[in-house]
């Protein structure tokens, strides 16, 4: 029963108004860097197999405040591509307001999963999540195999990947991935296990974490496979 906990970045100068895909160099702001702090000190008591991360500053220089403030020395964040930004090809840099009145931007909100965006590098939603899942696939079977059954890591990506990610989670087609939010500096939690996978938690911006530590053994020395109980793992939506 491997744990995932999906951090997306914090603020930048162009989060929100301007799609900023794989604009390079792109940092944090002021308040991005104080989101990722606070995300640092919320998580510095978990401990984490791993600490991964998208190939974009702005990922990284997040990922590096949690890692920077966890309890346990974290080696080195490492770097997987599989999660980086979708590939929004001419989309990219362009504001939203502008981009929502193109013919596509219909598609992307009704039909994503029929979505591939424009220009050489442009990269279909599909795609995206396909990558994104068999990331996470592939550092379930490692952490597993190198830290056991109830190790955490961590994986700093974007929105639309996060979301595909949960989405896939849920048995949702991604069509209805739309429906779901994650917010800048947000937390998202799952635990995946031999039957299913668990969303325990969902575009999470403060609280308690204590219910993420690893359980305790049963009396037979093993674990029933159910996600801990209680109040925190209600899912705590809001926007950033």
């Amino acid at each position: 029963m491997t744990t995932l906990l999906l951090v997306r970045h914090g603020l930048t100068a162009l989060t929100g108004p301007v799609l900023a895909g794989w604009t390079p160099a792109l940092s944090l702001d002021d308040r991005g860097r104080a989101q990722a702090r606070a995300v640092g000190e919320r998580l510095a008591g978990l401990p984490l197999a791993a600490v991964v991360s998208s190939p974009l500053d702005r990922c990284l220089q997040t990922a590096e405040a949690i890692a920077a403030a966890h309890a346990d020395p974290v080696e080195k964040i490492e770097v997987d591509e599989r999660f980086g930004e979708v590939r929004y090809g001419d989309w990219t840099g362009r504001p939203l307001k502008e981009l929502a009145e193109e013919p596509l931007w219909r598609v992307v909100q009704a039909h994503p999963s029929a979505a591939r965006f424009p220009g050489e590098d442009g990269e279909s939603l599909a795609a995206a999540q396909h990558r994104a899942v068999a990331a996470v696939r592939d550092w379930n079977a490692r952490i597993a195999a190198e830290h056991g059954p109830h190790a955490a890591y961590l994986v700093c990506s974007h929105g639309d990947i996060i979301k595909a990610i949960v989405a896939d989670a849920l048995g949702l087609h991604l069509d209805q991935f739309q429906r779901i939010e994650a917010a800048p500096a947000s937390l998202t939690v799952i635990r995946y296990t031999e039957l299913r996978p668990f969303l325990v938690r969902l575009n999470d911006t403060g609280g308690n974490v204590d219910n993420l530590l690893p359980p305790p053994p049963d009396d037979q020395g093993g674990d029933s496979g159910a996600p801990r109980g209680g109040e925190g793992d209600a899912a705590v939506g809001g926007g950033a």
